[in-house]
């Protein structure tokens, strides 16, 4: 058995990215309650998000409804999310994009 140096002992684990193709990258909130979105495998498109927040059902989504908040879009581990842990399936947002260049909802 190999002794190991301090350094080596010490040396914190890589970092491990999730690396699914439905992942986002990048989200910019647009005009009209939309966003655009870039995923990793470099699928893009958009998210029309203005009927939902807008809705009588909208719950959480209402928020949204101030520009200012929808404008702080994040993402944050692949997915796209607003201050108030708000955010959007990815995986969903994914499959409506790569099909049709939008997801609306």
């Amino acid at each position: 058995m190999c002794a190991q140096t301090g350094a080596e002992q010490d040396r914190p684990a890589p970092l491990i990215r999730p690396r699914m193709p439905w992942r986002v990258a990048s989200a910019t909130a647009l005009a009209g309650f939309r966003l655009r979105v870039r995923f990793l495998d470099g699928t893009e498109g958009t998210v029309d998000m203005h009927s939902l927040v807008h809705s009588a059902n909208a719950g959480i989504f209402a928020a949204l409804a101030d520009p200012g908040w929808f404008a702080q879009v994040f993402v944050e581990y692949g997915v796209v999310t607003w201050p108030g842990e708000i955010d959007l399936a990815p995986d969903a947002m994914y499959r409506s994009i790569k099909a049709s260049g939008e997801w609306v909802l």
